[in-house]
């Protein structure tokens, strides 16, 4: 039997607790007043982090390079950051994602957002930590192609990055094990800020309008949308067949067996959604109307789509009183500062090495004959040329 946490992506627990909601049919919650709703909103105290990976400043910091430094990428022009970009709230704005040599991905870029209270990542959900997250699409041809039994030595080569692993990992310095810790540890401290949806939830009154505080009623009422999108961080963590019409059967490839996973994808957070146009993994959804409309119809019909997705009936006024209150979960941030990246060898050892493609010095050819030439200025230029 396939756990149930494999197949929703979380445990039984918050399964029990979603059908104590009334969440687990057809058919809007209801039964709740608006305060009673507030309460199941509030933000939490700590970011959580993983026994086997605790926080570390040093750590952090560690991860906060990894995840912008393109040399992590088999042809040095692809960092992390490339696609999930924090100026598009962690996106990169584009329908599908784009991979080594432009290559266009099947499905949209997630955002790594609240990613610290998540497992089974992905759109499909194939991977169960930040961890294994962080190292997946290093390794996958598609997109940074980076070969993996080579990583580690091109980071030995930079002092920098042997110096900083040290100091976060005493007594194994850099591997592949360690790449993949320093990253998700920098990935878990990626949180959204105070909203003014945050500021209403605790006692502000004028933090949102009229029209979004309806919004927020449509959202745990006649819209049903807290079914999936539920808790401070607007999601169930689960995977919906949500009735788009294209071919993809997410997490179906994972769970062939299951048929209510067919066409099945992770239930994104709606922190900071205003952002991270277009929407849904196949990015067809250009804005926030066009969203509710889709649910509004219920998509297409089939054995797959989740009990939860039903025509809603909503009037025009109702969906436009939803994205009012969808635009409330929208914070102010602060601002990302690309890090400085730790320089290449600069000894006379390592610069005979060449320079990567990325930097314009055409390919790099190691060499351990070579021997300089011509002096000081010259030092990169192997006799034999």
């Amino acid at each position: 039997m396939v756990p149930l946490k494999r197949i929703f992506g979380f445990s039984l627990s918050m399964v029990m607790a979603t059908a104590v909601l009334g969440q687990a049919t057809a058919g809007p919650v209801t039964g709740k007043s608006r305060a009673e709703w507030k309460k199941e909103y509030v933000r939490p105290a700590e970011t959580p982090f993983p026994e086997d990976n605790p926080y570390s400043k040093p750590k952090a910091e560690l991860g906060h390079k990894l995840f912008f430094d393109p040399r992590l990428s088999g042809n040095n022009y692809i960092s992390c950051g490339t696609c999930h970009n924090p100026s598009f709230a962690w996106g990169d704005g584009l329908p599908k994602g784009i991979g080594n040599a432009m290559t266009v991905l099947g499905r949209r870029t997630p955002t790594i957002l609240n990613l610290a209270w998540a497992d089974s990542l992905m759109w499909d959900g194939r991977f169960d930590t930040l961890e294994e997250q962080a190292l997946g699409p290093m390794a996958a041809a598609v997109e940074m192609n980076q070969q993996m039994d080579q990583v580690v030595g091109e980071l030995q080569e930079v002092p920098e990055y042997r110096a900083l692993f040290n100091i976060s990992f005493p007594g194994s310095g850099i591997t592949i094990e360690n790449i993949a810790k320093a990253i998700a540890t920098y990935e878990r401290t990626v949180v959204s800020g105070v909203a003014p949806f945050d500021r209403w939830i605790a006692g502000d009154e004028d933090a949102i309008s009229v029209s979004a505080k309806r919004g927020f009623d449509l959202f745990n009422g006649k819209a049903n949308c807290v079914a999936c999108h539920s808790g401070w961080n607007f999601t169930d963590g689960s995977f919906h067949d949500i009735g788009l019409g294209d071919k993809d059967i997410g997490r179906g490839k994972e769970l062939p067996g299951v048929k209510m996973m067919q066409h099945a994808f992770k239930t994104p957070t709606l922190r900071n959604v205003v952002e991270r146009a277009p929407y849904m993994h196949d990015g067809t959804l250009k804005n926030l109307y066009s969203v509710v409309r889709h649910y509004n119809d219920a998509g297409v019909s089939r054995p797959s789509r989740s009990q939860k997705i039903f025509p809603l009936k909503l009037t025009d006024a109702e969906m436009d009183d939803l994205v009012s209150f969808m635009k409330t979960l929208s914070s102010d941030d602060t601002h990302v500062v690309l890090p400085r990246l730790p320089a290449v060898d600069q000894s006379l050892a390592g610069s005979i090495k060449g320079v990567a493609p990325a930097a314009g010095g055409g390919q790099a050819v190691p060499s351990k004959s070579a021997k300089t030439c011509g002096g000081g200025f010259m030092h990169w230029v192997s006799c034999n040329q």
